[in-house]
C-alpha cells in the first residue's frame, strides 16, 4: 500500500500550503484598503474557482499533452485566440487584451504562458540531445517569437517581456552552449533596437527613461513608481499594520490590487512581513523544481522547470517594479494580485504539475518494487 500523509492523492502539500497562504496574504492586502469589498469579494470566487481547476488538475494523467498532435492544436488554438483580439477584444489601460463577458473579462496571454512552456517541453524533450545545433535554438525561438508577436501589438509590454523570459529560460536549462548564448543575447539586442524604433508606443518608451531616472518626473509617468517606493520604505520593521497603510488607503498608490500589492503589503506588513512574503515564495519555487527532477520524463521535467521560470520572472519584475529598480509594466504578483486569469493559469499549472506528480519517477520505481513483490 502507498504511503500517506504528504503524499494524499499525490499532491505536494507543502507547494499547495505556501501557495495558498500566499493567496490569503493577497486577500488581507485586498480587504484593509476602502469600506467597500469589491475586490475582496471577486477575488474569493476567483480563488474558489482556481482551487477547484487546480484539484481536478490534479487527478488528470497529463501524458497526452506529450503528443505532438495535441500540443500543436493547443498552440494554434491560443495563437488564434490572441489574433481574435484585434477583432472583438475590448481595451483596458490602452492594451486590446481582454475579452470582456459583461460579468468578468479574460486575458488570453495568461494561458497562453502555459502554452508556451507545454510547446518548448515538448520541443526540448525531442531534441535534448541535439541542443547544440543552432537550428533548434532558431526554431524554439521562433515559436516564442509568434506569441510574443501577437501580444506585444496589444500593447502588452510585461507579458511580451514574460513569455520572452520563458523561452529563454528554458533554452538555458535545456543544455545551450555558450557561443550559443552569446549569440542569443546579441538576438535580443537587435530586437529590443527594432522594439524602440518600430513598435514601442510612446507612453512604453518613457516607461524605459523612467526606468533609468525614476525621480525625473514624479508627477507624470514617474509618480506611480515614486508612490510605490514611499510605501514600501514606510513599513519600516514591522509595518503600519492591516489597514493602516496609508499610501494605500488614502488612495495615492494607484492599482494597489494589482500592479503594486507588494508596495501595499510592505507598508502594513513591514520588512518582516516582506521577508515572511519571501520565504513563501522560495518554498514554492523549491517545491516546483524539486517536482520537476523527480518527474516521469524530460517533458515533465522541462514543464515544471518552466513553470518555475514564469513564477520567477513574474516575481522579480513585480518586486523590481515596486521598489523602483523596474519599469512598470503591468505585471502581476502571483497567487497575490486581484484577477482571475492569472490566478487561473497559476494554479492550473500548480494541477498539472501535481498530475505528473501522479506518475513521476519515484511513483514508477514504487511500482516496479511493488511488481517484483507481487503486491
Amino acid at each position: 500500500m502507498r504511503g500517506k500523509g504528504l503524499l494524499i492523492f499525490h499532491i505536494d502539500w507543502f507547494l499547495f500550503s505556501a501557495a495558498f497562504l500566499l493567496s490569503l496574504a493577497g486577500l488581507v492586502t485586498m480587504n484593509s484598503f476602502v469600506g467597500e469589498r469589491y475586490f475582496f469579494d471577486r477575488q474569493i470566487i476567483w480563488l474558489a474557482l482556481s482551487l477547484l481547476v487546480f484539484f481536478i488538475a490534479s487527478t488528470i494523467d497529463w501524458r497526452f499533452l506529450r503528443r505532438t498532435g495535441v500540443i500543436v492544436s493547443l498552440f494554434v488554438f491560443f495563437c488564434g485566440l490572441l489574433v481574435l483580439l484585434f477583432g472583438v477584444g475590448s481595451v483596458v489601460k490602452g492594451a486590446q487584451s481582454w475579452f470582456d463577458f459583461g460579468g468578468f473579462s479574460f486575458q488570453p496571454s495568461d494561458p497562453v504562458k502555459l502554452v508556451l512552456i507545454l510547446m518548448l517541453s515538448k520541443y526540448f524533450t525531442r531534441r535534448h540531445v541535439e541542443i547544440a545545433h543552432i537550428r533548434h535554438l532558431l526554431v524554439s525561438g521562433m515559436y516564442a517569437l509568434i506569441l510574443v508577436s501577437l501580444v506585444i501589438v496589444q500593447p502588452d509590454f510585461g507579458s511580451a517581456i514574460i513569455l520572452f523570459a520563458i523561452w529563454f529560460g528554458m533554452v538555458l536549462v535545456s543544455g545551450i552552449s555558450k557561443k550559443h548564448l552569446t549569440a542569443v543575447v546579441l538576438l535580443g539586442i537587435v530586437v529590443f533596437a527594432s522594439l524602440w524604433f518600430f513598435v514601442f508606443a510612446p507612453y512604453q518608451k518613457q516607461r524605459i527613461i523612467t526606468f533609468i531616472h525614476p525621480l525625473a518626473d514624479i508627477r507624470g509617468s514617474g509618480y506611480n513608481a515614486y508612490q510605490s517606493t514611499i510605501a514600501v520604505g514606510s513599513g519600516h520593521l514591522f509595518g503600519k499594520g492591516i489597514g493602516y497603510g496609508t499610501q494605500s488607503k488614502l488612495q495615492f498608490l494607484p492599482e494597489y490590487e494589482t500592479d503594486f500589492i507588494f508596495a501595499a503589503f510592505a507598508e502594513e506588513w513591514g520588512f518582516v512581513g516582506v521577508l515572511l512574503l519571501l520565504f513563501l515564495y522560495g518554498v514554492v519555487i523549491w517545491r516546483i523544481v524539486l517536482n520537476a527532477m523527480r518527474g516521469a520524463g524530460n517533458f515533465e521535467s522541462f514543464f515544471g522547470l518552466g513553470l518555475a521560470i514564469l513564477l520567477m520572472v513574474h516575481i522579480i519584475i513585480h518586486l523590481g517594479m515596486n521598489i523602483g529598480l523596474l519599469p512598470v509594466t503591468g505585471t502581476t504578483l502571483p497567487f497575490m494580485s486581484y484577477g482571475g486569469s492569472h490566478l487561473l493559469t497559476e494554479y492550473l499549472g500548480l494541477g498539472i504539475l501535481m498530475g505528473m506528480r501522479r506518475y513521476s519517477r519515484a511513483t514508477h520505481a514504487e511500482d516496479i518494487q511493488n511488481e517484483m513483490s507481487g503486491v
